[in-house]
């Protein structure tokens, strides 16, 4: 090989050796990092000999250890994978409300001391969880649906008033129960739509849970004035009934935490996404709580001839309430193109109310604490009819669509 050829490869294996670095991570990593600049040269091995280009690319990762890269993905994928479980927690709700009722029956201490003063903070948490949730889009959605949205306010303060006050009726004529649990049966009927039905119309028909969402919103927002207007007249001549009252607590513990919760999505978004992931958790935490506290606080009236009457009454009230529901919808939009999940929809609506508002209002309003059983028992049934109707109509769709 002649001199210049010589020069010519020590010069370029001088570039190449020149073209990397070495840099340690000691934070993502124990293993340097070798770093390679992209160049690109000409080999030859002599003036006759053949001309071949290398390139050598930026990076190249220690074959001993993974690269930051690699690291960074991992963080971002158990990140990930956290969130996902966080956000996922909802899908537990059915097995907490079995595995928390089962509990307050067989050791009713473990929930005793969740007294009748938590219940109105934890539903407001609820209502704060669902504003947070909610934005102005899911409603311009849903109200391109405004026939759909009256139906479901008339299921839950029409149709299911009817049912409450016919199954109170029937709780003392022809059961002979006290006045008192009658007057529970209707409190319970006279409540706005439960936010557990979104959850639930989520589950079936994902694609209608933002109208589920608007329907049980505006009944939750004007429950101020129609549910205390409700009980006065079904249960006004049968007891006392403080009519502004029970308007200053479903606005303090319903439509501010919904507003508080809606307005800090629109100008904190920042804020919202921070707490949004635990809030799924701590709702399920909190609705074990309120599904507990009821059954446990009242174990002895519940387990009384008379509160095996109104678990009877209770249960037949929500399963009407839930084929009213069904019925009518279908009856009233048989031509719309997605009667099925609009039957569905608007059967959780109407099957499914606050009780825990309702239990709130009749610890607070009604001296006599019976009339807080009906509602404590309909925590329950509700929770259980509504998620069994989830697995149900969800296993008949998958079938099918295969």
């Amino acid at each position: 090989m002649s001199l210049s050829g010589k020069l010519l490869v020590f010069q370029q294996q001088f570039q190449c050796h020149q073209s990397f670095k070495i840099v340690d991570f000691p934070s993502l990593h124990k293993y340097p990092v070798v770093y390679f600049s992209k160049k690109c040269f000409n080999y030859s091995g002599g003036n006759s000999g053949p001309l071949v280009r290398r390139c050598i690319s930026e990076t190249f990762s220690d074959p001993f250890g993974p690269s930051d890269s690699e690291s960074l993905e991992n963080l971002k994928q158990k990140e990930n994978a956290v969130l996902t479980i966080l956000k996922g927690a909802n899908s537990f709700i059915p097995h907490v409300v079995l595995a928390s009722t089962i509990l307050a029956l067989i050791y009713p201490p473990s929930f005793t001391w969740f007294t009748n003063r938590y219940y109105a903070p934890a539903l407001g948490f609820l209502m704060f969880a669902v504003g947070v949730n909610s934005n102005e889009k899911d409603f311009l959605e849903a109200f391109k649906k405004p026939a759909a949205i009256f139906a479901g306010y008339i299921g839950q303060f029409a149709v299911k008033p009817i049912l409450g006050y016919l199954f109170g009726t029937v709780a003392m004529t022809v059961f002979g129960l006290p006045t008192s649990l009658a007057a529970g049966i209707m409190l319970t009927s006279c409540v706005s739509g439960a936010q557990l039905s979104n959850y639930a119309t989520f589950l079936t028909d994902p694609q209608m849970a933002p109208l589920s969402i608007v329907m049980t919103a505006l009944s939750t927002a004007t429950a101020a004035f129609i549910t205390p207007t409700l009980t006065l007249l079904l249960i006004g001549k049968k007891l006392p009934v403080d009519v502004k009252g029970m308007i200053s607590n479903i606005l303090q513990i319903v439509v501010a935490p919904v507003a508080g919760g809606l307005l800090l999505n629109r100008f904190f978004p920042q804020i919202c996404n921070a707490i949004r992931p635990l809030l799924p958790p701590l709702s399920v935490f909190v609705t074990a709580l309120c599904v507990g506290a009821p059954l446990a606080i009242n174990i002895d009236s519940l387990l009384s001839p008379s509160g095996m009457s109104v678990l009877f009454l209770v249960i037949a009230f929500h399963l009407s309430a839930f084929i009213s529901g069904y019925v009518l919808s279908g009856l009233a939009f048989h031509n719309a193109p997605d009667v099925k999940a609009l039957q569905r929809t608007l059967s959780y609506e109407t099957g499914m109310q606050s009780s825990l508002l309702a239990l709130a209002l009749a610890n607070k309003f009604f001296q006599d604490p019976l009339v807080g059983v009906p509602p404590a028992i309909s925590v329950v049934i509700m929770s259980l009819m509504g998620f069994s109707l989830v697995m149900l109509w969800t296993k008949k769709k998958e079938t099918l669509m295969e």
